[in-house]
């Protein structure tokens, strides 16, 4: 558990300093993510985005527990 809990700690902090070029991907940005901008308010959901993150995180999970 806390070699899980180091590993989780370097993620944060590597995409906390590289968050300047990891705004320029086009992630939230994606088709099936869905933005209502109305004057006033705006709500966004990131549907696609979180699906592809669900993804990417499920596979490291089956790979780390191999």
């Amino acid at each position: 558990m806390s070699r899980l809990l180091i590993v989780l700690g370097t993620i944060f902090i590597v995409a906390g300093l590289t968050w300047p070029w990891l705004r320029r991907l086009p992630l939230f940005h994606l088709p099936g993510d869905i933005v209502i901008d109305r004057p006033g308010f705006r709500f966004f959901f990131p549907l696609t985005t979180m699906l592809i993150v669900s993804l990417l995180l499920s596979i490291l999970a089956w790979l780390f527990r191999r």
